[in-house]
């Protein structure tokens, strides 16, 4: 009577045979770490007695299977499949509702694929001309992707309407450079109104610079701009609306939620993907240059957003780094080398995604009272690696 089996690691390829499904009385399947494609197949969730089962670091895709040993599977047993959907308590998007999958396969490989294939050569034939006449126009900047059906302009007076006159009822947070209000336009929608503070000599800059990074940047992982207002002394950005607030509210409010180690960990490796895809993927390197746990945003399904791209920075053409005359960012978790010189680059935002990474984990600020003199967070928890790391990791994960 087999109960337990172990294939990982064995450079298998094709898909998960159905066979396993006969295996009755398995406990641990382990088939993490192979290179196995395509569908979970639904008849694992037969196996009663399986109550392990690792399928992390393959190329899985679709619809996770509901009910048996999925009903508790964790991240870890998933993670390195970036197609696979449907099971949003571990952060994990819903699939796209396809019935009738086969058929409608062969339909279309047999008759839709030519069409859309025209389609999309005519669609991107009229994109560009449309391109070359707003760039010879230059009127108004409009984003191209948003949160919302048809990207509307708002006015001031239905932000006003939508945040109740910008009452701190609505009030989400605060910074040097304005204020961000929840909102709610006249159909519904919720929204973040971010509003610059006027009296600020760089807000007119820092209001700029983040429409261009977040109008041109298109990724999960990134907060989307809905919309913007802007006129001689009022400029806000509308920004999609993110329901369980930031990860500085998580680790240190008194509200009683707690994150556990896989939360920390999805979110980090969110973060991770952002960075990644503003650095090496985005046309023009974009540097953030203001990593922190106020920045970090979280949606219903706790899937981690960057956000306030206020003081971003472009890496034009080859460059690799760019000097800075004034010096933006927070103390704790700058860049030692961009403290002293101003200068940024790819390795200081990932300087201070290291912080970030650290303080998740550790539970503790990088400006905590504890690192005012000689040591710092990273050396507080260099000192305890590897042998004493309890003592440091931050008490609640330990209580898991």
């Amino acid at each position: 009577m087999m109960i337990y089996l172990n294939l990982s690691r064995n450079l298998f390829q094709g898909s998960i045979p159905g066979s396993f499904s006969n295996i009755l009385n398995i406990q641990e399947l382990d088939l993490s770490s192979n290179a196995l494609s395509g569908a979970i197949p639904k008849s694992l969730t037969n196996l009663t007695y399986l109550a392990n089962l690792n399928l992390s670091f393959n190329r899985l895709d679709g619809q996770i299977p509901e009910g048996g040993v999925f009903s508790n599977i964790t991240l870890k047993s998933l993670m390195g499949n970036n197609a696979l959907c449907g099971l949003p308590r571990l952060g994990i998007a819903q699939c796209y509702n396809i019935s009738n999958h086969s058929r409608s396969k062969n339909l279309l490989i047999k008759v839709l694929l030519p069409s859309l294939l025209a389609f999309f050569a005519l669609s991107v034939s009229l994109y560009m001309l449309v391109r070359m006449k707003v760039n010879n126009r230059r009127k108004i900047l409009v984003p191209s992707d948003t949160g919302l059906q048809n990207y509307q302009l708002i006015s001031y007076y239905e932000l006003v309407r939508a945040t109740s006159n910008f009452t701190d009822d609505n009030l989400l947070g605060k910074g040097s450079f304005g204020k961000v209000f929840k909102g709610e336009l006249d159909n519904g929608s919720l929204i973040a109104v971010k509003v610059l503070n006027m009296q600020h000599e760089s807000a007119s800059k820092s209001f700029d610079k983040e429409c261009s990074a977040l109008r041109m940047a298109r990724h999960r992982n990134l907060v989307k701009i809905i919309s913007t207002c802007s006129n001689l002394d009022f400029k806000a950005l509308i920004l999609e609306y993110m329901p369980h607030g930031s990860l500085d509210d998580w680790l240190y409010s008194n509200s009683g939620r707690q994150l556990s180690f896989l939360q920390r960990f999805a979110i980090m490796l969110d973060v991770a993907m952002a960075l990644e895809y503003l650095h090496h993927q985005h046309f023009e390197a974009v540097l953030h240059c203001d990593l922190k746990p106020s920045n970090i945003l979280l949606d219903k399904d706790m899937i981690a957003h960057v956000s306030d791209f206020g003081i971003s920075k472009l890496l034009v053409g080859d460059d690799n780094s760019i000097t800075l005359t004034s010096m933006p960012g927070t103390v704790g978790y700058m860049a030692p080398e961009f403290g002293s010189t101003g200068k940024a680059s790819r390795a200081t935002d990932v300087y201070s995604y290291g912080i970030v990474l650290l303080e998740v984990f550790v539970g503790k600020r990088p400006t905590d009272s504890m690192f005012v003199s000689d040591i710092s967070l990273r050396e507080w928890v260099s000192q305890a690696f590897p042998h004493q790391l309890r003592n440091v990791v931050d008490s609640s994960i330990q209580e898991e």
